[in-house]
């Protein structure tokens, strides 16, 4: 079993014992931080803003979750079975002080977790997120007494406004998209997404819509990421040539696939590259991702009149560096696209209305629009030390083996290479080495990764 405590949230599998997993316990001790955290915050605000996914998990965590919060007072709005974006919208509409999403976007079934917002609709600072961990450790939280107990109320209105503020976008052109009259195929494994993107869909026009494994019953039908190896489903379907595009979303709906005609990938890298393609299109600007996604956004950036800029690996870093930039779009190579218009969240139901607006205005197939793009390769390694080796050491070392090529260290080490670059980034858990690498060919990707490993390895030889 395992407890994951974090400045961005807990996460756990589902079953044990206390502290060694997410149990009531400490779904309950962890609410209370959070709840106490926001009072001290905002004593004049006492509302705070619930959505959970579709998995096994979720009506009870809710159930402890809110009832704890209106132990200390707090006034609950329940989204119920909702998206994180949607939660993340909620949150500024409803004037809430915060937001607490339960899901474990695209961990298996067993986990869960409790994803913290701030007043914004924003995932909470690192530092904020310090104090929340402070507060549950020490168990510093008191309730209020019978006559202050704090409100419960459930609103299932808000995927609809969501929806509805995504169709008022200046660049979501639901006209375009129903004159294309496009067939499209849905996976949403078994969670919010069953309900959110075919409805999104149908708002934006589109007649046919085959929906697989959007029953949101919690019970996956497959591994919850969506990488290319798990949509082996809906691939399927996309190769019988019925359908013009394939979506994939994740339980919580912040990260988006899509399946070409031919039921190829387009490559999750490639989701926030053809959607900035069009965003750009229409408006120059900066763009920014994670330090590990795919250089093809910075040259469509480039090749548009903008500046690429790129931020440490995790949303809320790739949020901060957008507000920096005044980015126009930004996201991470997962699928995840952040579309400030709208809201500085990973929303895939806006993805997926920007993409139709592109595709329709393309006016030519997925496949061909893929090509569009620069060919980039990802090859995702890593490399197992011992515990008792210092990995900040050898990172320092790889680092000063190769000082005349540009360096980026604000998270682990990435070196560039021309057009391709290595990104290397340690666990917090284990005593691990995360190595990823891009070129335009998937063997030199790889090569690259090799040379690298090799690296490291005579260097753990001599420490």
């Amino acid at each position: 079993m395992t407890l994951i405590k974090s400045i961005s949230g807990i996460r756990g599998t589902i079953g044990g014992n206390v502290g060694e997993a997410l149990t009531p316990v400490d779904i309950v001790k962890f609410s209370a931080a959070f709840g106490t955290w926001l009072k001290r915050k905002f004593p004049e605000n006492q509302k705070i803003v619930i959505g959970r996914d579709a998995r096994l998990s979720g009506e009870m965590a809710v159930r402890l979750v809110s009832a704890t919060l209106q132990g200390l007072g707090l006034h609950v709005v329940d989204l119920g079975l909702s998206t994180t974006p949607t939660v993340e919208i909620a949150v500024p509409l409803e004037s809430a002080a915060g937001g607490i999403i339960l899901t474990a976007s695209h961990n298996p079934i067993q986990w869960n977790a409790l994803k913290l917002l701030n007043a914004k609709g924003e995932f909470i600072s690192a530092e904020d997120g310090a104090e929340v961990l402070a507060l549950a450790e020490a168990e510093a939280f008191s309730f209020v007494e019978v006559k202050k107990l704090g409100s419960y109320r459930v609103d299932d209105s808000y995927l609809k406004k969501h929806i509805e503020a995504i169709l008022a976008l200046p660049l979501v052109d639901k006209a375009a998209i129903e004159a294309a009259d496009f067939s499209i195929a849905v996976d949403a494994v078994n969670s919010s997404g069953g309900i959110a993107v075919p409805m999104l869909l149908e708002a934006l026009g589109v007649k046919d819509i085959l929906k697989l494994h959007c029953e949101p019953t919690g019970y996956f039908a497959h591994n919850p990421e969506p990488l290319p190896e798990h949509l082996t489903d809906i691939r399927k379907e996309m190769r019988t040539g019925k359908y013009d595009l394939g979506i994939a979303v994740d339980p919580d709906v912040d990260r988006l696939a899509f399946v070409s005609e031919d039921g190829e990938p387009f490559g999750e890298e490639y989701t926030l590259v053809a959607v900035a393609d069009y965003i750009l299109k229409n408006q120059v600007g900066n763009t920014v991702s994670n330090l590990s996604s795919t250089i093809a956004l910075r040259d469509v950036t480039q090749k548009a009149g903008g500046t690429h800029h790129s931020a440490a690996v995790g949303e809320v870093n790739v949020v901060t560096k957008m507000k920096e930039v005044e980015a126009v779009i930004g996201g991470e190579g997962n699928g995840g696209i952040i579309y400030p218009e709208l809201h500085y969240g990973r929303d895939a139901l806006v993805g997926i209305a920007l993409f139709l607006t592109h595709l329709a205005k393309f006016g030519k197939s997925v496949s061909i629009l893929r090509r569009a793009y620069p060919n980039y390769y990802i090859s995702k390694n890593k490399i197992e030390l011992t515990p008792e080796l210092n990995v900040d050491v050898v990172l320092e070392r790889i680092q000063q083996k190769y000082t005349r090529q540009p360096i980026n260290t604000e998270d682990g080490v990435k070196i560039e290479f021309g057009n391709e670059w290595v990104h290397l980034r340690k666990s917090n858990t284990e005593p691990i080495i995360r190595i990823y690498s891009e070129s335009d060919f998937m063997t030199k990707a790889e090569n690259l990764a090799k040379k690298i490993i090799q690296d490291i390895k005579e260097v753990v030889a001599t420490l």
